[in-house]
């Protein structure tokens, strides 16, 4: 595990962004193409907005995403489909080589799962929820299935954080289940890059961090079983854990 602090959001987007880029041209030039994994919400924003600029054969990319919610429409502002699509997708200077979105239906699940596992995943970037959630694993997060992606239940905490994004305008509103790819499916990915900014996410950087066994109750502390990992953080989300001077 290696961890990078930045100064600032804005920083760790553009460091995470420049990583993530010359990673997928070295990928290319082995291989000629690459596959990579992306997550959504907030944290995700700066960090999404920079790689869209970074010089990459984007025709060259699959690219699959993490989650969704149960029987919410693309149209839905909160959709994740509709953000990859808006902030990752239509940004790009050429169209990718595939895309691989959760729609939540049974079928849906199946194809996706059939096409995820054609071949490695390369690059996943995995955000770190306010609850240590991975894709919407919450805690107590399934470690043992190794489904690719399964239902969920969307706890508390979780509800709380969507809304707090401002996705929804009140908890009831916030969908009750959520499709995600499981933890097991993540850490199939070579490599697992974290952006978790913001004074929010402050606790479950600790908590990921200095939690010492590898527990279901902390599902990002999985991530560190991972042979390379990294988490990209901002002096608000690391304060609980290192002293910095920048």
């Amino acid at each position: 595990m290696e961890v990078r602090i930045c100064k600032d959001k804005v920083a760790l987007g553009a460091s995470a962004a420049m990583h993530v880029a010359s990673r997928l041209n070295a990928i290319i030039a082995q291989k000629g193409y690459a596959r990579i994994v992306l997550s959504t919400g907030a944290s995700q924003f700066d960090t999404l907005d920079a790689l869209t600029r970074e010089n990459v054969d984007w025709s060259k990319v699959d690219m699959f995403h993490l989650d969704e919610y149960v029987d919410l429409p693309i149209t839905h502002g909160a959709s994740f489909r509709k953000y990859l699509q808006e902030r990752f997708v239509d940004k790009l200077p050429c169209a990718l080589r595939s895309v691989n979105f959760v729609d939540g239906t049974p079928e849906g699940i199946a194809q996706l799962t059939a096409k995820l596992r054609e071949d490695e995943l390369d690059i996943g970037l995995i955000g770190i929820g306010e609850n240590t959630h991975i894709a919407f694993n919450d805690p107590p997060a399934d470690f043992n299935t190794r489904e690719a992606y399964i239902i969920v239940n969307l706890d508390e905490k979780c509800k709380r954080q969507q809304m707090g994004e401002g996705w929804f305008a009140t908890i009831d509103d916030v969908p009750k289940q959520a499709v995600s790819m499981t933890p097991w499916q993540i850490m199939q990915c070579k490599e697992i890059i974290s952006c978790v900014p913001y004074a929010v996410k402050a606790e479950a950087v600790r908590l990921t961090l200095q939690t010492r066994e590898t527990t279901p109750n902390v599902p990002a502390t999985l991530l560190k079983e991972h042979d390379n990992f990294i988490v990209y953080a901002d002096a608000d989300s690391a304060k609980q854990v290192i002293n910095w001077e920048f």
